[in-house]
């Protein structure tokens, strides 16, 4: 049976329990408003550890703007019931002041990987992801955590954490789930209109063949500015950015011989929509 856990003292004292029996732990950490994405990295998790933890928290610090984490989709009890059908032993649901208690200063800041894209677009953001999921780490004492590669240079960013601080976890990414129309799911796709549901797609195959055009020979740069051109005269509000970067450190990267992602963010009915591939 799936246990709801509120609080860091209930958690531990069911995990010590856990790591007793030699146990290991798997934890998704989430934000919820749950779909099939989600629940694919608890299946994943379920297949690799005894014990798998959800974790559903809606992190602050990860908003620079407090209008989108009032906006933020919460739907508790129905993801705890798609968790239950998934199967995983606890969901752990903390209030802010659990994790944030009176007098927090302590902050967790990751360099290089986190600057570009997603850091230049939203300061700060890293910075709250990288805090978040090192506590999350350690209240959990979670032996594997499991990520979306849909968020992929937040995917980096928590490996290159792990490494740094020497934590005792193995990151696993875990590939994108996507609709028919190739739509990576992410909890924000449900405040798209359903004109902008129609179009949403369009990012994906924008981007696909824009890889497919560089793979054949084409400049990185025509490649991008026809993805940029397909998602404007489809009805795309903005484009905030189609960049070709190193898939680990994401930098720039003009060499086919190392691994290589594409990334974009765009804008559809005032939601902000971001994707990635490998080229």
């Amino acid at each position: 049976m799936t246990q709801i856990i509120r609080t860091v003292a209930d958690l531990r004292l069911i995990i010590r329990g856990w790591k007793k029996a030699g146990e290991s732990i798997g934890v998704v950490p989430t934000m919820g408003a749950l779909h099939e994405g989600h629940l694919s990295l608890a299946r994943a998790a379920k297949a690799d550890c005894p014990r798998v933890i959800t974790t559903i928290f809606v992190n602050p610090m990860q908003f620079g703007n407090p209008e989108d984490l009032k906006k933020y989709p919460r739907s508790e009890a129905a993801d705890v019931a798609l968790l239950t059908t998934v199967g995983v032993d606890l969901v752990f649901i903390p209030q802010p002041e659990e994790v944030y208690p009176d007098g927090f200063v302590t902050t967790v800041s990751v360099g290089g990987v986190s600057e570009p894209l997603e850091g230049r677009m939203r300061p700060g953001h890293f910075d709250g992801v990288a805090t978040v999921v090192t506590k999350l780490f350690g209240m959990t004492e979670a032996d594997r955590g499991y990520f979306g590669q849909k968020d992929w240079q937040q995917l980096q960013v928590v490996q290159r954490l792990v490494r740094d601080l020497n934590l005792p976890v193995t990151v696993v990414g875990c590939e994108t789930i996507r609709e028919a129309d190739g739509l990576a799911m992410s909890s924000r796709n449900v405040r798209l209109t359903s004109d902008g549901r129609a179009k949403a797609g369009v990012l994906f195959s924008a981007i696909t063949a824009g890889a497919d055009d560089i793979r054949a020979g084409q400049s990185d740069r025509m490649a991008i500015r026809e993805a940029a051109e397909k998602l404007r005269a489809v009805g795309f509000d903005r484009v905030e950015y189609i960049e070709l970067r190193d898939a680990e450190t994401l930098m720039p990267s003009d060499d086919p011989r190392r691994p290589r992602r594409m990334l974009a963010a765009a804008w559809l009915d005032g939601v902000r929509l971001i994707d990635n591939i490998p080229v």
